[in-house]
């Protein structure tokens, strides 16, 4: 028998099946899927592959494959997806296969992996016969005394803490274990990430109209065991989630799974408290990169085993090892983030289309503000839309007021914060109501200027402003992570005029600080929440009231419930509005919309304050209005005129070299193949010239582009695939000075 194996390895050129031959000695162990370990060319260390493939015979002289390891590998449906995935976004097939891996799962060595953790337990062989001879007064050491009257007590304890709680040694243990009168046994432990969660019981809810409806259309399709795609579009707080809960209840009932995916890891432990309290822990497992990579681990072995039929997590739990799969939901389905920027560019949402149309079952996304794309797909019959226009529990829609930052500078209010958010902030603290402020910028400057030359402190790996951040003293890079220390003079011209330009979270955070200094703020952003579990800590101190006012990066926009939040205010509005970015006014109306939407959940109406500088933008005009038919018909026809998704596809053709000069002749050369491809073979697609990149330098390398528009069908994928095939003979990436990526709609156009 010959195996078909996929090297693990990032090179283009080894983005091919080689044959192995199986020994008879391995049969029984081979399959598709399977981890190997083979002799590749004259390397002295083992190269691990893939089973891809299995057949009778090859025409080549083969080599045995020198090892087979069952316990980490793929299902044959996995191999099938990593293929596809390959195909669809231009990459090695063993880079789709490293996503579906077990997390800490080592490559190249077969012993440096994540294991199970075992830990020892003891407990009592005869229980019957310890009694009577503790009666009897048999035992003389006080310490074997106590520890067979704690393990009576409490049954089978961990080694550990039976030695802390008796106050005991290991050798009065041994004794015993000597004497029959107990046995120690290594027992795996599952690392759980729900150590600590108390969560009350919930009971379902009873379903409003809107509700009930959406829920009918899904759980028919599920009844059929068929596709079906779903957008479940409901203004904030309008119960998204409680339909989610009862769909999942019933593939529970089925004994099915479900995989339910969010956006922000932020989002994780609010979604997870809402599981645990309606279905318990023991069914629930959880996947996000901020758990350990033991505990990942262990919740990526409880879902192979079948234990968990919930699995909930960012966009990598798609490639869960689930098992009968019953239904995959995508909440806050227009966020970027299920948009991977690093190879494999895969968009989460595609490969849960193609999950969902494998195994019959229905795919559910759930937005108030929906991806034009989404709906787009439902005007063209490829998706069922399904809307929910009230609040669960009737709660009013917050009042929005925008604020022009222009009339305030004449007011010569030089302070972050309008008189009005001023106001309305002192109002709420005097009320015991909560508030929550957005400013999607970090750090406390967003750059640093010389006020005599005009220089500016730029990273020396990117061609991009450093940030000052205040906490640290330092000046950070937020695209590849360079520091240093402050500028005090400046290096070109000797100056000590320095000045810090914009305004970050830490800034506003000390604003606020200042002018209410009896009120208790949270920060909410990547620097505050770095270590393990903070941004859950974060979270569950604003719920519990124990600080008056969260400020955040977009991190606190999205799904959270907060009932005693009466009052967001939105510090710059424009920032996304003056993105390099046909999507500017789509992410816009998104976010404002979205923060607005944490207003106003409980029992008492929301207000929100959105200061810009420019209040007559059409985006901002229909997030007061609460207008999202206006938004989307004024954006779908400007995206149908320009010819912008989702009525044509953009392909970004990405080239970067520490090289400027290799850089500019890779990206000349790949523009002049396709430029002959489209006109000998009359190929409809909009081919732009190769130019730099908006930010052309970062992490010291280069960056051009080609831009593509077209219908993404076959025939481009067939085109894409024979470009990254081109690249390969040119020598500058055949020597790896050059790389190139391809991206599909990308979310990031810089």
């Amino acid at each position: 028998m010959v195996a078909e194996i996929i090297l693990n390895s990032n090179a283009k050129e080894l983005n091919k099946v080689f044959d192995y031959n199986i020994p008879e000695t391995m049969a029984y162990k081979a399959m598709v899927g399977s981890r190997v370990f083979v002799q590749f060319g004259n390397r002295k260390q083992l190269e691990e592959g893939f089973i891809i493939g299995i057949k009778e015979s090859s025409e080549f002289k083969l080599k045995d494959i020198e090892k087979i390891v069952n316990e980490n590998g793929l299902s044959e449906e996995k191999v099938e997806l990593a293929k596809w995935m390959a195909r669809r976004y231009f990459c090695n097939v063993s880079e789709c296969i490293k996503l579906m891996l077990p997390p800490g799962t080592t490559t190249k060595v077969i012993e440096n992996r994540v294991k199970e953790k075992n830990e020892n337990f003891v407990s009592i062989i005869d229980e019957a016969i310890v009694e009577n001879d503790i009666e009897e007064n048999k035992f003389k050491s006080a310490k074997q005394l106590r520890i067979l009257k704690f393990l009576l007590d409490n049954g089978e304890t961990n080694l550990a803490d039976l030695l802390l709680f008796t106050d005991t040694t290991r050798d009065a243990v041994k004794a015993l274990e000597k004497k029959n009168y107990i046995v120690i046994e290594q027992k795996q432990v599952e690392r759980n990430p729900f150590l600590h969660k108390v969560e009350k019981q919930s009971r379902k809810l009873k379903f409003t109209e809107e509700q009930q409806n959406a829920y009918d259309e899904i759980s028919s399709k599920m009844d059929k065991n068929k596709y079906g795609e779903y957008l479940i579009y409901g203004v904030t707080g309008s119960g998204k989630t409680e339909i989610y809960l009862q769909l999942i209840e019933k593939a529970l009932n089925n004994n099915k799974t479900s995989i339910m995916l969010v956006p922000e890891i932020s989002l994780t432990p609010q979604t997870v408290d809402r599981f645990i309290a309606r279905f318990g822990e023991d069914t629930i497992a959880v996947l996000h990169s901020k758990l350990s990579i033991g505990e990942r681990f262990d919740q990526w072995n409880k879902i192979k085993n079948g234990q968990a039929k919930i699995v909930i997590g960012a966009r990598s739990a798609i490639f869960a090892p689930v098992q009968n799969l019953g239904i995959i939901i995508i909440d806050e389905e227009h966020d970027s983030s299920y948009k991977s920027e690093s190879t494999p560019r895969y968009n989460a949402k595609d490969v849960a289309r193609y999950l969902c149309d494998e195994n019959n079952v229905p795919l559910v996304l759930g937005s108030a503000t929906p991806d034009t794309s989404s709906l787009y797909r439902t005007m063209k019959k490829q998706s069922v839309l399904l809307r929910l226009n009230k609040r669960a529990n009737n709660a009013k829609l917050p009042t929005i007021e925008i604020v022009d930052l222009r009339e305030e500078l004449s007011k010569k209010n030089k302070s972050m914060l309008s008189e009005k958010l001023q106001e309305a902030i002192k109002e709420n603290l005097e009320n015991k109501k909560q508030t929550i402020l957005f400013l999607n910028r970090r750090g406390f400057s967003t750059f640093v200027m010389c006020r005599n030359c005009g220089y500016t402190a730029k990273c020396k790996n990117c061609d991009i402003t450093l940030t000052y951040h205040k906490s640290t003293n330092k000046l950070k890079c937020h695209y590849c992570g360079y520091e240093t220390k402050v500028i005090t003079k400046c290096p070109e011209c000797g100056s000590e005029n320095i000045r810090y330009f914009g305004t970050g979270t830490q800034k506003l955070e000390a604003e606020i600080n200042t002018l209410f200094p009896e009120a208790k703020t949270i920060r909410m952003d990547i620097d505050t929440v770095s270590k393990k579990n903070s941004h859950e800590k974060i979270l569950t101190d604003f719920k519990e009231n124990k600080a008056d006012i969260l400020i955040g990066t977009q991190m606190v926009v999205k799904g959270h419930h907060f009932p005693n939040v009466t009052l967001v205010g939105v510090i710059a509005a424009d920032g996304s509005l003056n993105m390099n970015d046909y999507r500017a006014n789509e992410i816009t109306f998104q976010i404002l919309t979205q923060v607005a939407g944490r207003a106003g959940r409980g029992e008492d109406v929301g207000k929100v304050i959105i200061q810009t500088y420019n209040p007559d933008s059409f985006a901002i005009e229909c997030v007061k209005s609460q207008n999202e038919e206006m938004f989307y018909n004024t954006e779908m026809r400007l995206r149908k005129q320009l010819k912008y998704p989702p009525f044509c596809d953009i392909i970004v053709i990405g080239v970067s070299s520490k090289d400027e000069q290799i850089t500019m002749k890779v990206a000349q050369s790949l523009h002049k193949y396709l430029k002959d491809r489209v006109e000998k073979e009359n190929i409809g697609i909009m081919l732009y010239k190769a130019l730099p990149a908006p930010i052309d330098k970062i992490k010291n390398k280069y960056r051009w582009r080609i831009l593509i528009k077209c219908k993404f069908g076959e025939d481009i994928i067939y085109l894409m695939n024979n470009t990254m095939e081109k690249a390969q003979t040119i020598k500058y990436c055949k020597n790896r000075d050059a790389n190139i990526s391809i991206d599909v709609n990308p979310t990031n156009m810089i």
